[in-house]
């Protein structure tokens, strides 16, 4: 493993051996509902309650993961997860039954990167073979804890995003596939200034900024040398605070850009300024970008994932929301 200052390159290959992808009613029914392991079709997945839904949503695609490499739960090595409940809860009461060593993990919507940052940095350190990677979120326990109860008829603003619902689940490690995790970048935390939880977009474009812009300048590389530049999750109005932050420094991003927040709902599913939550950017990249990097439609695709790690108790008290965007690039292997 070489760093060069913040960007790692994984010198021993990494490889996404296994994925799997659960999601809600809404998120099946959107663009992307073809890519997607499994669809339930009620937000409670046949459970009572928000966060054992989740559980259950996660529980789903890891077992699609696990299924589909023939792998049982002693030949994983190690486990990271993170969610968005209080003290990641779905994920701690995950590992309770899979008998792994544990590590939880949290960089709110940014989760899954980390993640696969994490395992890459194990596997290639020699510690483990097998890493078993999942985030997820739900937009019934999202909103209950972040803002009020989805039965609360709330007034949101355009510029606020919905919660996806989803679960993504990865297995990195040694074996070789067609696709392999080259490298990747831990973001800073930056801070805007903005306090309104109905901004996020705005306020974690910085952050996405920050870390392209290093990445590029670090690696001497060029926008047009990727198939597709994602973020996740900015929508509709952090992408465009985020293209016009790049066009400060020089860097223009259009036709091979795009956002996880964007492309997961349709026009016409009243979602406001598009999705959100730990879920998104897991379920899109382990579940739609695979497949078109699968499917040769993609070979080289860098993702940048966002996360505002705010809470109820500071948005409470009008602090400032603090925001980080960690990096990976995934490229094709063989023809």
């Amino acid at each position: 493993m070489v760093n060069q200052k913040r960007v790692i390159q994984f010198k021993t290959p990494v490889y996404v051996e296994e994925r799997g992808t659960a999601v809600g009613p809404k998120e099946g029914s959107g663009p992307l509902g073809h890519g997607f392991d499994y669809v339930f079709p009620s937000l409670l997945c046949g459970e009572k309650d928000w966060q054992t839904a989740e559980k259950k949503m996660t529980e789903k695609a890891i077992t699609y993961c696990l299924h589909k490499q023939r792998l049982k739960d002693n030949h994983l090595d190690l486990f990271i997860a993170g969610d968005l409940t209080n003290q990641s809860t779905v994920s701690s009461q995950i590992a309770r039954n899979l008998h792994v060593p544990f590590i939880g993990s949290y960089s709110a919507c940014a989760t899954a990167i980390e993640n696969c940052i994490v395992a890459g940095m194990w596997i290639n350190g020699g510690g483990a073979r097998h890493v078993l990677c999942a985030s997820s979120s739900h937009i019934g326990g999202c909103e209950k804890q972040f803002r009020f109860p989805i039965e609360f008829a709330q007034q949101k603003p355009d510029t606020a995003q919905t919660t996806v619902t989803g679960a993504g689940a990865i297995i990195l490690g040694r074996h070789q596939s067609m696709i392999q995790m080259t490298e990747g970048l831990i973001g800073k935390v930056i801070d805007l200034g903005i306090n309104n939880p109905y901004e996020l977009g705005a306020a974690m474009a910085p952050a996405a900024a920050d870390t392209l812009l290093t990445y590029l300048q670090e690696t001497e590389q060029k926008p047009s040398d990727f198939d597709l530049i994602l973020t996740g999750d900015l929508a509709r109005s952090g992408s465009e605070i985020f293209k016009k932050l790049l066009r400060e420094h020089g860097v223009i991003v259009s036709e091979n850009y795009d956002d996880c927040g964007v492309m997961m709902y349709g026009t016409n599913q009243q979602v406001l300024a598009g999705g959100s939550g730990a879920g998104c950017c897991a379920t899109v990249v382990f579940g739609h970008i695979f497949n078109e990097i699968l499917a040769n439609r993609l070979k080289r695709v860098l993702v940048i994932a966002t996360g505002a790690l705010h809470s109820a108790n500071t948005v409470q008290q009008h602090k400032t929301i603090p925001c980080i965007a960690h990096a990976v690039v995934f490229e094709r292997r063989g023809n």
